[in-house]
């Protein structure tokens, strides 16, 4: 076999970038849509829903269909791009209240469902040997995909919310007409002829497939929770302690650092393993989310590396519960078998953001500082099904 051209993944890792930057674009300009649209208090958890449930629905569609398996992921990618991009844009035009909002946003996540699993696909495809390594790079880039429009929205700089808009679609159309340009279908690809009413089934029946993929769930459960809820978090600290905290910028940093812990954890599984690297990981997050309630105590220097530490650890298991579904599935499933455990992942997120959205604006007894300590919860049961699989040899 030819050698793999030395761009591919940086170009891969370049267009899930421009493709997941359509995540968050809601939450970056929620200020705005709010006063615009006049949302309810409960916007931040119904605009990531919907961008949420339009993702768990797009994947669902994908993996009954094994869509990325049947035909060429890199057209898949293309198209999702192109479709994301555009209901992204409708917003300027079509958003005249919050139901049009949010039916916009959920076609918009509908789309992004053919873009990140998609995206980790054709990186499969591409990169048979040293798969943890590459899908810490390409996890890396969403995470700065979900944090770019926060930058755009940085208050020492401000875009106006319309631009900010236009820029993430753009940005998005370009890194589909890359992928489907210059990347195209990795020679490892394993095309699977006809629809299987089994595969669900035989994917399922892997028992490491289902400790990694029930890991995956305990720490999705804290995952988009800790991300859309940086800036209040960030604005609740400010609040108690009376100071001022550049929101967007600090919810960039805080996000943007899980693209640091993605692609170190990505090396560090070449050398101990994708599962140890990954338990590792959610132990850590999960102890910063039992100790959150504590950090509004903290000087702010010391409360804000508290919050780096915690974007830091949040999210570099990912890509190593990614890479062992993706070994552990029947090879001409792969595209079906990472669908459908982002299709289940995305719906905890989804329940997770509901519930914590709920507890955080209750006048209940909890109290809004000790609201995130319930993400902890992901990591209780997440940990003991990782460590099942690194005890079982599971790499």
């Amino acid at each position: 076999m030819s050698r793999r051209p030395f761009y591919i993944l940086p170009l891969i890792v370049l267009s899930q970038f421009a493709g997941t930057s359509l995540w968050f674009t809601g939450n970056a300009i929620l200020p705005q849509l709010k006063e615009t649209l006049q949302l309810s208090q409960y916007a931040v958890s119904l605009v990531t829903s919907a961008v949420m449930l339009g993702f768990v629905a797009g994947t669902l569609v994908f993996a009954l269909l094994s869509l990325a398996d049947r035909f060429s992921p890199a057209k898949l990618f293309f198209l999702s791009a192109i479709g994301g991009a555009a209901f992204n844009v409708m917003i300027i035009w079509w958003a005249t209240d919050a139901s049009s909002l949010y039916v916009l946003r959920f076609l918009t996540g509908f789309c992004i469902a053919g873009i990140y699993p998609v995206g980790m696909k054709i990186a499969a495809d591409w990169y048979e040997k040293g798969l943890g390594k590459a899908l810490g790079y390409l996890l890396g880039a969403l995470v700065l995909g979900t944090a770019f429009p926060h930058l755009l929205k940085n208050r020492e700089n401000p875009l106006p919310w319309k631009s900010v808009l236009w820029c993430t679609s753009i940005f998005a159309i370009a890194g589909g007409s890359i992928m489907l340009t210059l990347i195209g279908d990795g020679p490892y690809r394993k095309k699977s002829g006809r629809f299987q009413w089994d595969a669900i089934g035989q994917i399922f029946g892997s028992k490491k497939w289902r400790q990694a993929a029930f890991a995956y769930f305990g720490h999705m459960w804290e995952l988009y929770s800790f991300w859309g809820f940086v800036p209040l978090m960030l604005a609740l600290y400010a609040n108690r302690h009376d100071i001022s905290v550049n929101i967007p910028v600090w919810s960039f940093l805080a996000i943007s650092m899980g693209s640091i812990g993605c692609v170190v954890s990505g090396y560090w599984a070449t050398r101990i393993g994708s599962a140890k690297v990954g338990m590792a990981a959610l132990l850590v997050s999960g102890i910063c989310c039992f100790l959150s309630p504590l950090a509004y105590l903290l000087p702010t220097s010391l409360f804000l590396l508290f919050i780096l530490i915690w974007g830091l650890t949040v999210v570099p298991d990912s890509p190593q519960f990614s890479t062992l579904v993706t070994q552990f599935a029947p090879d001409h499933l792969r595209g079906t078998a990472l669908t459908i455990y982002n299709s289940i992942g995305f719906s905890i997120a989804t329940i997770s953001l509901f519930v914590m959205d709920r507890l955080f604006n209750s006048t209940g007894f909890l109290g809004r500082e000790n609201t995130f300590a319930l993400l902890g919860l992901g990591a209780l049961f997440g940990l003991p099904s990782i460590l099942r699989l690194v005890r079982g040899n599971g790499q």
